[in-house]
């Protein structure tokens, strides 16, 4: 590698193209020589990354989104990132599928077809629409909720619209996105999603976990529900009745460096999750856990059926309402905090 060649790379976002090698003054056995030794990964044909950039991102996200970029620097003009490529370059969640593509869309009939990774759209979108993001032109995050949920499905879909309105997005824009597309295919899932859509959810998992509480058929599901114990105010992913449903994710166990956000020895974060349900069930509340694996395959009539059990034992022990104490409460937390800034709360309080 050479000074030009990395200079070029660091004016896109770390990539390369074998055009932009040679330019700089890397001849062919220079690339092939930079290759083996790492220090250029390829990401597709014709297009190179700086390795100690490679290195550094992740593979769920950042890996996706420097593919989509790569794609980019050689398609030709006219497309731009939609579907799950705009969703990453939007910091949208998603339900990554086994195969994840690129997308690109540019107007034309609806029609799809894939090469090289990469899926290429004829989709109608109007140019109000577009959007750039670090300077690449990507769908805007409603379009993108609509794309997501009708190539996905609808809990896809969800996971999707959930995150985009947790970015201040509105179901009035997202239904305005989703309106032209009546006779499209899988359209029906993006409606869906739209409806079902919560941006209380804190992430995926909750998104899952409050769908899966819906198909037990025991009561909409109440998200972010405060309970006020003698260490102060808990809040709760999703609540019916007087029963909680916790949503456990291994990413708070895992340290940073392997993907997770723990800060502290996974020792100290169980301990605290027993007191903090302890502490919630000493207010007259069920707990049930919910885990990423209960969402799939057999395991989600397994789940159902757990869950379904454990909430009759607290509607027996407790009732079917709300006790009117708790309702008081949570009223009095969300009108004074709301919902979106209980991060700062102090849990004191």
């Amino acid at each position: 590698m050479n000074t030009r060649a990395r200079a070029k790379a660091a004016e896109q976002f770390g990539l390369l193209t074998r055009r932009d090698a040679l330019d700089a003054g890397m001849t062919p056995s220079l690339i092939t020589a930079a290759i083996r030794s790492g220090d250029l990964v390829v990401v597709r044909r014709g297009v190179y990354a700086l390795g100690d950039v490679w290195a550094e991102l992740d593979e769920y996200r950042g890996r996706h989104r420097l593919r989509s970029r790569a794609a980019t620097l050689v398609m030709h003009r006219g497309w731009v990132l939609s579907h799950d490529s705009s969703a990453d370059e939007h910091d949208l969640q998603l339900l990554r599928p086994a195969e994840p593509h690129v997308h690109i869309t540019r107007p034309g009939f609806t029609s799809a077809w894939t090469r090289y990774g990469v899926k290429h759209h004829y989709a109608r979108y109007r140019p109000s629409q577009v959007t750039e993001v670090e300077g690449v032109a990507v769908l805007d995050m409603a379009r993108t909720v609509a794309d997501v949920a009708r190539e996905h499905g609808e809990q896809a879909g969800v996971v999707t619209a959930d995150s985009a309105m947790r970015h201040g997005v509105s179901r009035t824009q997202l239904l305005e996105a989703v309106a032209p597309m009546d006779q499209w295919p899988y359209s029906t899932f993006a409606r869906n999603a739209i409806d079902l859509a919560d941006p209380r959810a804190e992430n995926a998992n909750e998104s899952l976990g409050r769908l899966l509480v819906m198909e037990l058929g025991i009561g909409d599901p109440d998200p972010q529900f405060p309970v006020r114990t003698e260490e102060g105010i808990k809040w709760c992913d999703i609540r019916v009745g007087n029963h909680l449903f916790e949503c456990d994710g291994r990413i708070k166990f895992l340290p940073p460096e392997r993907g997770g956000v723990a800060s502290r020895p996974v020792e100290d974060i169980l301990w605290d999750e027993k007191k903090r349900e302890r502490l919630v069930s000493a207010r007259m509340l069920g707990v049930s856990r919910i885990v990423y694996a209960d969402y799939w395959g057999d395991n989600r009539a397994a789940a159902i059926k757990r869950l379904k059990a454990e909430y009759a034992i607290s509607e027996a022990r407790f009732g079917a309402e709300l006790d009117p104490r708790l309702a008081r409460e949570a009223a009095e937390i969300r009108a004074r905090f709301g919902w979106r800034d209980r991060g700062g709360i102090d849990r004191s309080a």
